[in-house]
């Protein structure tokens, strides 16, 4: 393939994987604390500089680069704008720190605090078409009395009810790296997780975080990586143009 056709190609699939991660982004502009992505695009340095047979800058014809690809896709953990709903049960952790939740014996981190109290008296928050344990600083999954209407939430992430009282678990990973996004809006730790400290937690009760995507960026980016991906769609016709008509000559000749 000529070199030109292949870096236009690779340009086309980097722009492409960009759209869609702004696609699922735009998707999502109303998710509860739901947090965008990032396409993360890496230069290529031509084959003989990447198999050290050359080197950059060394002015020669390998010395052109190789186009980019996508890296890696990053989460924008910036927080999103809270939103007043009045609900006991919703909350939003003002500053750092994420909410611990449960499934199929596993811990997952999510933002998202529009929790519910189900039919068998389980806390549990919604995320997609599941339903997650909510848990407690001792990671045991929360219940509430479902015959007892003055259970209620405080600031600091307590949950008093006649029963007594219980904090709920939120906590903060090592590094923000070491979470991977798991879908359904939760993040999977693949390290350890410590607790927030009481005196640092401050929960807003009765209002949600809102998703982190703002949509008119959100808009003009996808704009930019369309026209992107038409381009280079355009060069690499154009090179196909060239390379046939110099076909075309060459068999004239002959």
């Amino acid at each position: 393939m000529p070199y030109g056709l292949y870096i236009s190609a690779e340009g086309a699939d980097a722009q492409s994987t960009r759209l869609e991660v702004i696609a699922n982004n735009l998707a999502n502009v109303d998710t509860v604390g739901f947090k965008r992505e990032l396409a993360i695009f890496q230069a290529r340095y031509a084959e003989e500089t990447e198999n050290g047979e050359d080197y950059q800058g060394s002015g020669s014809i390998n010395d052109v680069g190789g186009g980019v690809y996508v890296m890696e896709t990053k989460t924008d953990f910036g927080g999103g704008p809270l939103k007043q709903t009045g609900e006991k049960a919703d909350l939003a952790i003002k500053g750092d720190g994420f909410f611990v939740v449960q499934k199929d014996e596993e811990y997952y981190l999510t933002r998202a605090g529009n929790l519910h109290v189900n039919k068998r008296g389980e806390l549990v928050t919604h995320s997609g078409n599941k339903q997650y344990a909510v848990v407690d600083d001792s990671l045991t999954p929360i219940s509430v009395n479902p015959t007892d209407s003055s259970w209620k939430f405080n600031g600091s992430g307590q949950l008093r009810q006649a029963g007594g009282v219980q904090n709920l678990a939120i906590v903060k990973p090592d590094s923000l790296g070491d979470l991977v996004r798991h879908g359904e809006n939760v993040f999977r730790p693949l390290g350890e997780f410590q607790a927030v400290p009481p005196a640092q937690r401050d929960v807003a009760v009765g209002y949600l975080e809102g998703s982190g995507v703002q949509p008119t960026s959100e808009m003009i980016e996808m704009i930019e990586a369309s026209r992107a991906v038409e381009a280079n769609i355009n060069m690499m016709k154009t090179q196909d143009e060239m390379l046939s008509g110099l076909i075309n000559r060459v068999m004239r000749v002959r």
